[in-house]
């Protein structure tokens, strides 16, 4: 499902049920060793997504352990992202010659508890989800900007190693089109020799869950021309 929202350059597996044949590398044990089995199973399906992914890319399934401020340490070379909710696990992977970063949230597509939607919006987007939300029914579009801020951070953090609160950036949604802005409200990094302002992303309602994505590309490397008086002096 997730892969409709991302571009070629990404691999994406996603499951709507835990096989029962997943399993981890004993440096993953170790980390869920203690833990419920609801975060068990989450984080298992979503290593296995994980290293069908890289089987896909045609590189060896490898531990995928989780960094200082939980976020996967992908296989040098790689970047990708993780997401989980109830009844879904997705995992993405690209080469970083071809994607500098991407960031994934699937969430289920109902309302925000009470009181939530304050705490992780400013207000000029809590206006614009009340006009969403009389507009264009059908869709939790405050649990769509929650995903979307989601998918922002697990974009940023690769990039700065720095926390991004949710005030930190200031999401449009567009209903329409299925995609989304995020203008940085905080100094972004330099990417590309320039410094990131904001991000683009595109998100999708289905099966009864919202889910986000953003990808910045990398910059194609321009082709060397061969012309033929130099390929004569060879």
């Amino acid at each position: 499902m997730i892969e409709s929202i991302l571009p070629g350059a990404v691999t994406a597996v996603d499951t709507f049920v835990d096989p029962p044949g997943a399993d981890l590398f004993p440096e993953e044990e170790a980390v869920v060793r203690k833990a419920v089995d609801k975060r068990r199973r989450e984080f298992t399906t979503a290593r296995w997504c994980a290293r069908q992914a890289m089987r896909r890319i045609g590189i060896a399934p490898a531990p995928v352990l989780p960094g200082t401020r939980g976020e996967p340490q992908w296989p040098f070379g790689m970047v990708g992202s993780i997401t989980h909710c109830a009844g879904y696990r997705a995992a993405v992977l690209a080469e970083q010659e071809k994607v500098t970063t991407v960031g994934i949230d699937a969430e289920p597509n109902d309302a925000l508890a009470n009181g939530v939607l304050e705490a992780v919006s400013l207000a000029e987007e809590r206006d614009r989800i009340a006009v969403l939300l009389r507009d264009h029914p059908g869709v939790a579009w405050d649990r769509l900007l929650f995903s979307a801020k989601e998918s922002v951070y697990k974009a940023w953090f690769p990039l700065t190693a720095r926390w991004l609160d949710f005030e930190d950036a200031n999401i449009v949604i567009d209903p329409l089109n299925g995609t989304f802005t995020a203008a940085l409200l905080v100094t972004g990094p330099w990417v590309h020799g320039r410094r990131l302002s904001g991000f683009s992303g595109r998100w999708l309602a289905e099966q009864g869950l919202v889910v986000t994505a953003i990808t910045v590309l990398a910059p194609v490397a321009p082709k060397t021309r061969t012309t033929g008086r130099l390929a004569a002096h060879r």
